[in-house]
């Protein structure tokens, strides 16, 4: 009899702390109880620009390693517009729990200073998690053209200043700011000239129209292969692997000159940092996949993972280093 009491006891201490225990997490806020076993349903990453492009390409192949490493789906929403600026302020205003989560580029660090005002501040309202890829533009120019490397080209600029041209797509982009950075730092004169489309800039640079291009290497692949159009330099630190025999910029006699753009993950401000830690250590043991390296090679890119301070870091930098090209070219804020 006395046994029985005991047990009839202990399963009612039992029951009481169960009880208290399911009244507490009741109590806790929801983003807190989201964390439990995270991510426990999808995750949505919204990439701010059309589908096809390099940074859609990367964000596809890092969200099946995600999907297939957590066993729940990570989902791409394009949502492309003013620049990058539509999809990235719905993350902003997003919950914070980690489950919407936003790809940022490059080209959003110089956005700061091309617009008069934007609804979100990049370094203030987001948290940067990892990056995903780096890739350097490439210089190129057309068949048979005499100017055959960087030395070419500051050469014949500064023989005749203004006469020269460069040509990129859409003002204010990397490829843009990139040839405004080169001008600045080799000191000289050339005719800024803008295009749409990759496609109506190499059939202008093929025509004769533009002497000089600055591009990605992934939406220049066909003209380059075709040898339509060939790379006089990148414009990374290194070489790119899929171009060995092609110098950069840096060691073809403008030392310093670096654009190398890169696009990541990153997630609204308050998100919890055990989520934002999780996402950073998933997508650095995904990036060093041998398939994920591969496929990035092939299409001109470093798939590379980094922690969030340097992240941080990296953005700030990148930031600054805008402002003072965007104001040197007197590009005027949109």
């Amino acid at each position: 009899m006395t046994a029985a009491l005991a047990r009839l006891h202990t399963d009612r201490r039992n029951l009481l702390v169960g009880g208290l225990a399911g009244a507490l997490a009741a109590l806790l806020p929801a983003s807190a109880r989201a964390q439990a076993g995270y991510p426990n349903r999808p995750v949505r990453i919204i990439v701010p620009y059309g589908a096809g492009g390099i940074a859609d390409v990367t964000m596809r192949m890092v969200a099946q390693k995600l999907s297939d490493k957590f066993g729940q789906q990570f989902i791409i929403d394009n949502r492309p517009g003013a620049a990058g600026v539509i999809g990235i302020n719905s993350v902003v205003a997003s919950t914070p729990d980690g489950y919407t989560l936003a790809m940022i580029g490059g080209g959003l660090t110089a956005a700061k200073s091309l617009f008069k005002s934007l609804p979100y501040d990049l370094e203030r309202d987001l948290v940067p998690i990892s990056t995903t890829a780096a890739y350097g533009l490439v210089i190129a120019t057309k068949a048979g053209s005499p100017l055959k490397s960087v030395a070419d080209i500051i050469a014949a600029a500064k023989a005749s200043p203004g006469k020269l041209n460069f040509g990129s797509i859409n003002p204010g982009s990397n490829q843009h700011l990139g040839g405004e950075l080169f001008k600045s730092m080799a000191g000289i004169t050339v005719t800024a000239i803008p295009f749409k489309t990759t496609p109506q800039l190499v059939t202008a640079m093929i025509q004769g129209d533009v002497d000089v291009l600055f591009e990605y290497q992934a939406a220049l692949q066909g003209p380059l292969e075709e040898r339509q159009i060939v790379a006089v330099a990148t414009t990374a630190t290194q070489r790119a692997p899929s171009l060995p025999d092609v110098p950069t910029v840096a060691e073809s006699g403008l030392p310093g000159y670096e654009v190398t753009s890169w696009n990541g993950l990153a997630a609204p401000a308050a998100t919890p940092p055990d989520i934002v830690a999780t996402l950073n250590k998933a997508v650095v043991e995904v990036l060093a996949l041998p398939d994920i390296q591969a496929a990035a090679t092939r299409y001109g890119m470093a798939a590379q993972g980094c922690s969030v301070e340097d992240f941080k870091a990296r953005i700030a930098r990148e930031v600054a280093k805008w402002a003072k090209v965007v104001e040197a070219a007197g590009i005027e804020k949109k």
